[in-house]
Order: structure tokens, then C-alpha cells, then sequence
């Protein structure tokens, strides 16, 4: 009996001490970078893929569309009928 209580002891510690991060992406910008490391983030500030890819030159990072962008939908115009 001891040693399941330890044994879920143990595992709720491990549980526990895993941080939880919330995946974040600006909708104000149509494209974000994806780096990769140790502590991988995705930096969403970039206008165009091409911004983005030279930016990314050099680093451990790929250029991906942003899936939560908010596109701005140009106004629709109504017919009148006389």
C-alpha cells in the first residue's frame, strides 16, 4: 500500500512539474515563424512569406501561414432596384 501511494505521489510530482504553455498567434499578421529548439515558439509579426523567409535565413526556423489571421473583407456593395 506504501509504495502505490508513492508511486502516485511520483507521478502526480512529474505531472505537475511540466510547464504548460498556450500556442499563441497574433491575428494582426498573415504569417509567422516557426523556430525550433529547445524552447520552440512561433513569432507571428511578418507581411509576406518573403519577409519572413529572410529573415529566417540562417536559424532553425520555417515560414508558415498563420491559420488565425483575420482577414479584412472588402465592403460589400448593395444593388439599389428602382
Amino acid at each position: 500500500m506504501r509504495r502505490a501511494r508513492f508511486a502516485l505521489l511520483a507521478i502526480g510530482l512529474l505531472l505537475a512539474g511540466a510547464p504548460a504553455h498556450a500556442q499563441t498567434y497574433d491575428p494582426s499578421y498573415p504569417v509567422c515563424m516557426q523556430i525550433y529548439g529547445p524552447v520552440g515558439y512561433f513569432d507571428c509579426r511578418y507581411t509576406s512569406l518573403e519577409q519572413c523567409r529572410f529573415l529566417a535565413l540562417g536559424r532553425s526556423a520555417t515560414c508558415v501561414a498563420n491559420p488565425y489571421f483575420a482577414q479584412k473583407k472588402p465592403p460589400r456593395h448593395s444593388r439599389r432596384v428602382n
